[in-house]
């Protein structure tokens, strides 16, 4: 599947580690009856699935992303987003270099985390097709995430790069999405403001509404 940047416009991530309630299946499938663009399974974490286990759900959420025409990532997990054919790859500053992986990638969709401007001069680009930039505020959903940098750093990365797809993370909600657009994000990712939504589909409208 070959990448557009519209793809980023509300970009949900999730792995079973992050579902309270219900399953992840009904989760996603209730996100993309709401208008989810883009889906990146991350399962990590002391409680997440492994093996023949993680590679079964990876198939079943990627077949359900798949029906509604929405890229399946995997995050950090190369072999597992090679051996069952997925869209893309996202990678962590401490995953796998993309140039170990990529002469295994070519029409893969590949995304990058950065979270400040040293990541950024440090990283070669080459490949990517977007960066995750973050977090914007502060976020419970990662136990390793970083220190924010608000809207601020969404500004500042927009203007030192001016032409990469950027998707703002961490602690995005339906209260503070409108002023990422106006500082040049391209969408946002989120996990716990749909995973922990009442209303899933009310979630994803008010922040598509943003970014159409």
């Amino acid at each position: 599947m070959r990448f557009q940047r519209d793809q980023l416009r509300v970009y949900f991530i999730a792995g079973t580690q992050d579902i309270k309630k219900g399953n992840l299946e009904a989760i996603l499938k209730e996100a993309l009856e709401a208008g989810i663009t883009m889906f990146q399974f991350r399962e990590k974490g002391p409680h997440a699935l492994t093996g023949e286990a993680k590679e079964r759900q990876a198939r079943t959420l990627m077949q359900l992303c798949h029906s509604y025409g929405v890229p399946f990532i995997v995050n950090d997990d190369v072999e597992l987003a090679l051996k069952i054919d997925a869209d893309g790859i996202h990678v962590g500053q401490d995953d796998a270099k993309i140039d170990s992986f990529i002469h295994q990638c070519k029409n893969k969709i590949i995304g990058l985390s950065i979270s400040n401007f040293k990541e950024y001069d440090q990283s070669d680009l080459t490949y990517v097709d977007y960066i995750g930039v973050g977090p914007v505020y502060q976020t419970f959903s990662k136990s390793d995430a970083k220190p924010s940098g608000g809207v601020e750093m969404i500004r500042r990365m927009r203007n030192y790069d001016e032409n990469i797809p950027i998707v703002a993370i961490g602690g995005i909600t339906e209260e503070n999405v409108a002023s990422l657009k106006k500082n040049g994000a391209d969408g946002i990712a989120t996990i716990s403001s749909i995973t922990h939504s009442a209303n899933i589909e009310k979630t994803v409208t008010q922040y598509l509404q943003y970014f159409n």
